[in-house]
């Protein structure tokens, strides 16, 4: 790709992520060219449809987190890999509203753009999950489809005007429910401190 075409496709990407983290991810396209001050057919020549345009913004976040699952897998206890990876994919979510939306029915669409990576991304948490599950860190009765069910909730809390402050307490509440032991809790309690500070 030409220099002048890969600058217009980044100054494209970055109007849309602002757009989508304004408006969320059904802003339409024709607010996104206005924003760029391109004309339509320009955002199209570069973004055929709406989701090539977010599978552009969005997979190289994807990737990034399924990355970093497997960095935190390495570096950290089980039970503290999985909750820092939680965290950080539901801070992430909450920059784009409706992205939840969009990652299930990627989930489920195999030809979908953002198939492949809504799946990795899923199984990099379903890995430490397990890894917490193996070492008897967190409870056994749920996987790596209901861990992605409450990445989707807790970001959805956090698009609620009236529910945003809850979040965090919320947040606190399923990280509880999901590890097992008292020490885990106890270590909970410690990383919360530590957030709040």
């Amino acid at each position: 790709m030409r220099a002048d075409a890969r600058k217009n496709r980044d100054h494209l990407l970055a109007i849309a992520s602002t757009a989508i983290s304004e408006q969320g991810v059904d802003v339409s396209m024709r607010d996104i060219a206005r924003r760029a001050d391109v004309g339509l057919a320009t955002l199209l020549r570069h973004f055929p449809t709406r989701e090539a345009l977010l599978d552009a913004l969005l997979r190289t976040s994807f990737d990034e987190l399924t990355a970093t699952a497997g960095e935190l897998e390495v570096s950290n206890s089980p039970e503290d890999a999985l909750v820092r990876w939680l965290r950080e994919c539901v801070a992430w979510t909450t920059e784009y509203r409706g992205v939840t939306v969009l990652m299930a029915a990627a989930i489920e669409d195999t030809e979908s753009a953002l198939h492949a990576s809504c799946v990795a991304l899923r199984a990099a948490g379903a890995r430490l999950l397990t890894r917490a599950q193996s070492a008897g860190m967190a409870r056994v009765d749920i996987d790596g489809t209901d861990l992605f069910a409450l990445v989707a909730a807790l970001a959805w809390l956090g698009d609620q005007p009236a529910l945003a402050t809850r979040a965090d307490h919320l947040f606190e509440v399923v990280e509880s429910a999901i590890l097992t032991s008292a020490e885990n809790n106890d270590a909970a309690g410690k990383r919360r401190a530590q957030a709040h500070n």
